[in-house]
């Protein structure tokens, strides 16, 4: 809702600017999708997690013909789920922290003590598709890994088990700039909890941020030329955020990536862009821009 509201103000104090559109918030939640072919000309996505990251919302939209920013079904579903992301990363050679699959139809046990001889203790535990650092913590050892995995609710097949891995989050985002999918400058964060969780995430006083980044040259290049990578090979389209940690030994594994990053004015992708030069109101023109630049046909 912060990003959906924060742009629709932008969106509606530019309107003149934008020809004179209109703007108006809609809510998801028990919306008649095939309604809105009717009600407006294009959509811009500020709805984020399951059903409005994943390409369900995606898809609904191509169904009826209408227009809407930034990815299509395909990217949109590759990055919500991690383990689909990090095969491919696997695949392209891209690092990525190593992981072992909760598998449906293996014992807790199993699980667990693959855990154990593929990653040791601690473990990073997150949700394979989910946002925001929700759910996700770290394990210390089996014992708390099963009893996590044994909750109700079917939780055991809905985590990823990752190495643990200490190191500064970065994150780089992914815009179109005349027509050119652009990498903007390196974002990191500090926190003094555990890791940077959602509370850290939503609460200035938990965080210290510090964009451009403090890094060598070289090491932003790097960065930068890793998220566009990965920017075109999960096929995004007009705007992506790509998280990072990195390393003190050097080591920059990519965490995730976000098709729908969040859009307050003062969130992660609008402090990337500030630094690059684009205002909170070109930000969100720009990606408003992104529903009219698909290709005819997006997987």
């Amino acid at each position: 809702m912060a990003s959906a509201e924060a742009a629709a103000k932008s969106l509606a104090g530019q309107a003149d600017a934008l020809g004179g559109l209109s703007v108006e918030l809609i809510d998801l939640r028990d919306l008649d999708v095939s309604g809105l072919r009717h009600r407006i000309d294009v959509a811009f996505l500020a709805c984020h997690g399951l059903g409005g990251e994943d390409g369900k919302i995606q898809g609904a939209l191509d169904t009826i013909g209408l227009p809407y920013t930034g990815s299509g079904v395909q990217a949109s579903a590759i990055a919500m789920d991690k383990k689909r992301t990090k095969e491919l990363l696997r695949a392209e050679m891209i690092d990525t922290p190593r992981w072992v699959s909760v598998v449906p139809g293996h014992s807790v046990e199993t699980t667990v003590s693959t855990a154990r001889l593929t990653l040791g203790w601690p473990v990073f535990v997150k949700p394979v598709a989910g946002g925001g650092s929700l759910e996700a913590g770290i394990v210390r050892d089996g014992g708390e890994l099963a009893a996590l995995l044994k909750e109700p609710g079917g939780a055991y097949e809905r985590f990823l088990i990752e190495e643990y891995l200490e190191g500064t989050p970065a994150t780089v985002g992914v815009i179109d700039i005349d027509g050119t999918p652009t990498p903007l400058p390196v974002h990191t964060a500090f926190t003094d909890r555990p890791f940077y969780d959602y509370q850290a995430k939503h609460d200035l006083s938990l965080r210290r941020e510090v964009c451009p980044a403090d890094l060598p040259d070289m090491v932003t290049t790097m960065v930068q030329e890793i998220a566009l990578r990965v920017h075109r090979l999960i096929g995004a389209h007009g705007v992506s955020r790509v998280d990072f940690l990195l390393q003190p030994s050097g080591r920059r594994p990519v965490l995730e990536v976000n098709t729908v990053p969040g859009l307050s004015e003062y969130g992660n992708l609008a402090t990337m862009a500030r630094a690059a030069g684009v205002s909170y109101d070109d930000l969100i023109r720009r990606l408003l821009m992104t529903a009219f630049t698909k290709p005819a046909y997006v997987p």
